[in-house]
């Protein structure tokens, strides 16, 4: 098994240095061919607004699309969680997301930069120490959204049928845990 992780700005060598911990053999995608020869998709932390302008410039966004809704497993941190929203309510006018989430996300709603914090998560796998770097917050959950991971009374860890997404960033928390819940959740996914 394969997974990607979108490389065209972010934290993405850090997620693939948490697959590789594991084992598991990653791609870094910046294109739609590199895309085609992965099982999953792990979508990193950035800025939302540059990587929806990235996704489009480098024709990425409607294979992406197409694929998650056939059921490619994907994970987005941060800006990826954000991506993945049916709606951004900050947003500028011409950022896309992929709407495979059904939750409403504001956009730095924890804080700007210099409000970044650090705290423990309550987790599907247990403790979990979070790191809030101009975080998303979700204000807004469908039906089908199950929450796995809180911060105090919020849902920061979400998952709706092959959909993962988290407001923080667990590629810096120096815990596999959270990846290693993707990528065994995985196989369960593409059978649902």
């Amino acid at each position: 098994m394969r997974v990607g992780v979108l490389a065209l700005q972010g934290a993405f060598a850090a997620h693939a240095d948490c697959l590789s911990s594991l084992g598991v053999s990653t791609t870094e995608i910046r294109t739609p061919q590199q895309l085609e020869s992965v099982d999953a998709l792990l979508m990193p932390g950035g800025e939302s607004t540059t990587m929806s302008q990235l996704l489009e410039i480098s024709g990425l966004f409607d294979p992406i699309s197409d694929r998650i809704s056939s059921g490619m497993p994907v994970f987005g941190t941060c800006a990826g969680m954000i991506l993945l929203a049916t709606e951004v309510l900050d947003g500028r006018p011409d950022q896309r997301s992929f709407g495979a989430i059904d939750i409403s996300v504001r956009r730095n709603a924890f804080g700007r930069q210099v409000d970044s914090f650090e705290a423990e998560i309550d987790s599907t796998v247990g403790p979990f120490h979070g790191v809030f770097i101009r975080a998303p917050r979700i204000e807004r959950m469908g039906d089908g959204v199950e929450v796995l991971g809180r911060f105090g009374a919020e849902p920061v860890l979400v998952r709706q049928k092959n959909v993962l997404a988290a407001s923080f960033h667990p590629e810096l928390a120096g815990d596999a845990r959270l990846h290693d819940y993707f990528v065994s959740s995985m196989s369960t996914t593409r059978k649902s």
